[in-house]
């Protein structure tokens, strides 16, 4: 379930092939390699989908496997552009190992549209085995618990031999370099989305200070320049604040504050002459 590890996994042809294999329950001949990532649009003036593994076959049928850990709440939605979905949770609640899609008539059920597209999402913790076979239930368990005891507690051979592929993997010198390269961008992004935040959250610290100074000053009748000498602000900086908060003053400073929020607030603390000032 490690989105890097399936990528290199999944980029495996008899790996990618295999998995297909048992979860169509029929034989697979792949024409092209996978590929991970791959970017997909039908227009260049379309955004594109980036599909976690890409492979056709010999009928010029295309997979797309996608691995999700977590319940976003939007993968039906999402579904419309991926084929296949596994997770470790049971997105519909039917305890079902495989859930499959296909298009029909909303006013004739019966009448499938067979355009040769299906959505099929897999569940790893599902109890309900009608329908699947034995080696899609051990092959989605390996899925979740890609260890050497699972695996040899499999029927399949298959899955054995996937086992075998993915230990190489691991223990590939060049794959645990990219994964690496790959953990400390993470971590550098990380680091630069909290080092953001924290920034923005002085920024908004100071600013609903001087808000509750300005309104403490208001109530008990200060001019603007009076309440400026007092905080030993410049008039520009604060008369904004001044302005929005003197016909409030029957508002508490928190109701004040969120109005001022909703609002807009100030631009910045930071740069006071992009404020937009009140003669």
């Amino acid at each position: 379930m490690d989105r890097f590890l399936f990528a290199e996994a999944m980029e495996d042809p008899v790996i990618m092939q295999t998995i297909l294999e048992i979860i169509l329950g029929k034989d697979i001949l792949l024409k092209y390699p996978p590929q991970a990532e791959k970017e997909k649009r039908s227009s260049p003036l379309f955004r594109f989908i980036r599909m976690d593994v890409w492979a056709m076959d010999m009928e010029d049928t295309v997979y797309d496997a996608e691995v999700q850990k977590e319940d976003t709440k939007n993968l039906p939605r999402r579904s419309r552009l991926y084929q296949s979905m596994i997770a470790p949770f049971d997105l519909f609640g039917k305890d079902l190992y495989r859930y499959t899609f296909r298009m029909r008539c909303d006013e004739d059920p019966g009448i499938a549209l067979d355009d040769g597209a299906a959505r099929i999402f897999l569940n790893t913790r599902g109890k309900d085995p009608l329908g699947v076979s034995e080696e899609l239930i051990e092959l989605l368990r390996y899925i979740e618990h890609t260890t050497e005891e699972v695996s040899s507690s499999c029927r399949s051979g298959k899955i054995r031999e996937l086992q075998c592929r993915i230990a190489m993997i691991k223990s590939s010198e060049e794959i645990g370099v990219k994964y690496m390269q790959e953990w400390e961008e993470k971590v550098i992004e990380q680091r630069r989305a909290r080092e953001e935040g924290v920034a923005e959250g002085r920024v908004e610290g100071a600013e609903h200070k001087l808000f509750v100074q300005i309104y403490k000053k208001l109530s008990k009748g200060c001019s603007l320049s009076a309440t400026a000498d007092s905080l030993e602000e410049e008039i520009p900086d604060i008369q904004d604040m001044y302005d929005f908060l003197k016909p409030r003053k029957t508002q508490t400073v928190e109701e004040s504050w969120k109005d001022w929020l909703a609002s807009g607030g100030r631009q910045s603390l930071a740069s006071p002459g992009s404020r937009v000032t009140t003669p």
